[in-house]
């Protein structure tokens, strides 16, 4: 084989991996490495300022004896059960709304997405205005003679009030998603439909649904794990302490919590990212395992 064809294969070979290197560099330092630096820290004692020894499942042990991460953990599954099925349905309903071609439909378009873009500090601060002693919600309530309701002190309330938070301010988002997936809905499915007599809900369950199952499994999936990961919406609600004696505390909150600091059980934290990563994904699995068992049993 001639040199310059040597050459030129060898370039072929060498030129895309030269242009994939910088990107590949950055997920290997930001990505990569801490993923491989929380699986070995679990199985060690490690603290912020020391390297800790190696003390095999003894962090995982004493996850099992330890009240706040049980506390974590179950507010993090409620988070799952309430936020999901309001995250897959509202925005759906609303991009059906904002999908018609009426006057001022645009504008709309832009108000349902602005949470979207606004910073979560500045939505959760004006949240938390509003739901305070003497906020927007309790001089509503008080007008209309009813008392005033402890949004903010109660832990069942507080992290409720995160909750319709978070669903608040990911509608914009899904419905832009369902947007996309109603647009290659065809029309003349709707038409026939209607010819054969059915009604808006009915024509909603047996053509738009089935049309856009594929987006509403992966809103599930991805609003499951964003569910049970949820810290920002929680903590500046809730506070660093995680509410009333931290009974609104996430297991995000709980990882932040024990790693930081100087004294940081970066070990004891690491032991938990594992249950959060091994929970979030059991979850996301779960929601494709019923989906696709779903569709085994319609065809």
């Amino acid at each position: 084989m001639p040199r310059s064809a040597s050459r030129v294969r060898t370039h072929r070979a060498v030129t895309p991996w030269l242009f994939l290197l910088p990107g590949l560099a950055v997920v290997a330092v930001f990505s990569l490495y801490p993923v491989l630096s929380t699986f070995s820290k679990a199985f060690t004692d490690a603290r912020t300022l020391t390297g800790g020894h190696w003390v095999g499942t003894a962090n995982f042990r004493d996850l099992l004896h330890d009240e706040q991460f049980w506390v974590a953990l179950r507010n993090s599954l409620l988070y799952v059960l309430l936020v999901v099925p309001f995250t897959v349905l509202l925005p759906l309903l609303l991009a059906l709304l904002v999908q018609k071609q009426i006057p001022g439909v645009a504008f709309f378009r832009a108000a349902f997405y602005t949470p979207v873009v606004a910073s979560v500090v500045v939505v959760s601060l004006i949240w938390v205005w509003m739901l305070d002693d003497r906020g927007l919600v309790n001089g509503i309530l008080h007008v209309l003679g009813a008392g005033p309701v402890d949004f903010l002190g109660d832990s069942w309330l507080l992290l409720l009030s995160a909750m319709a938070l978070t669903v608040w301010k990911g509608l914009g988002y899904y419905m832009i998603v369902y947007l996309a997936a109603l647009g290659n809905v065809p029309r003349e499915l709707h038409e026939a439909a209607a010819v054969d007599g059915a009604g808006p809900l009915r024509r909603f369950r047996s053509v738009t649904v089935p049309a856009v199952r594929p987006t509403m499994v992966l809103v599930g999936a991805l609003s499951s794990v964003a569910a049970f990961k949820v810290f920002s919406e929680v903590y500046l609600v809730a506070g660093p302490t995680g509410g009333p004696a931290g009974q609104d505390t996430t297991l995000v909150m709980l990882v932040q919590r024990t790693g930081t600091g100087l004294n940081g059980r970066v070990g004891y934290a690491s032991a938990i990212s594992l249950v959060v990563f091994a929970v979030a994904l059991l979850l996301m699995l779960l929601v494709l395992r019923a989906d696709r068992t779903d569709r085994k049993e319609k065809y």
